[in-house]
């Protein structure tokens, strides 16, 4: 597999489409000024730039694992922006917004994967699972699958949920090594019978110095909450070491994720 060093453009967000009501936090489709539409994330909703740092981690590390996620952006917003928003639900959250944002590529006329309409091969619902096991990702589930069949390929979307360690911060280092328990509610672990060979290829993918490139993608006005502890160095520091941590015990999530696939079957 070819490495780039991963990058994210920035852009700034010129008009409010409308709102996707389906999610809790109140994600809308925007366009930005390089003229594309993108599903924007506000930093003012719901788990706050918690959830957007868990969407770049999680979305990052599928991209470099071979799996199909759109483009992710950087989406500054103006603190003018909203201002002539009649929904006063949606202009409070675009005032809580201003500032750095994440966005995803809108995929137009894609549609919701349907696990009774399509059926994966072993290996990418056993790519799947493995990621979602790495990320602590508990929402990809058949009542919320977060994939979509766009041009008859399948796309991860929304890791929004991945990485609740970081919620509290306590015993991040024994979390790091815990099995994931909620993989017994995957979607896709009945077709995941091929974990071992995802497990061997993926880790040697996840080297130390690439996850370490993702991570320092985290900007640092994500990172200075004042009611954390420590500088954005430090706690972007500890993203690295739980994912590092997690790679090289990931024979626990791995034994996990078998066992309740042999429940399951």
């Amino acid at each position: 597999m070819n490495y780039t060093e991963p990058q994210l453009r920035t852009i700034n967000v010129i008009r409010y489409v409308t709102p996707l009501r389906e999610g809790g936090s109140l994600p809308a489709i925007a366009e930005g000024d390089d003229e594309f539409l993108y599903v924007l994330k506000f930093r003012g909703a719901g788990q706050g730039v918690k959830a957007l740092i868990a969407e770049l981690i999680g979305g990052e590390i599928a991209r470099l694992l071979g799996l199909r996620v759109p483009e992710l952006v950087f989406a500054t917003l103006d603190p003018a922006f909203g201002r002539s928003e009649a929904d006063e639900e949606i202009q409070d959250l675009l005032k809580f917004s201003v500032g750095l944002n994440l966005a995803l590529h809108y995929l137009q006329g894609a549609i919701t994967y349907d696990p009774v309409v399509t059926t994966l091969d072993a290996k990418t619902a056993s790519q799947i699972v493995w990621l979602d096991c790495l990320l602590t990702n508990v929402d990809r589930t058949p009542r919320n699958t977060n994939m979509l069949v766009w041009h008859k390929e399948l796309w991860l979307i929304d890791h929004g949920a991945s990485l609740y360690f970081h919620h509290s911060w306590y015993n991040w280092d024994e979390q790091a090594i815990r099995p994931f328990m909620p993989v017994k509610d995957h979607v896709l672990l009945p077709q995941a019978s091929m974990l071992d060979e995802v497990d061997t290829e993926f880790c040697s993918i996840l080297t130390d110095e690439r996850i370490l490139a993702i991570v320092n993608l985290i900007p640092d006005e994500w990172l200075t909450d004042d009611s954390e502890n420590g500088t954005p160095a430090e706690r972007r520091d500890v993203y690295y070491r739980f994912l590092t941590t997690r790679v090289e015990a990931s024979e626990n999530f791995l034994k996990e994720a078998q066992y309740a696939r042999a429940i399951l079957i």
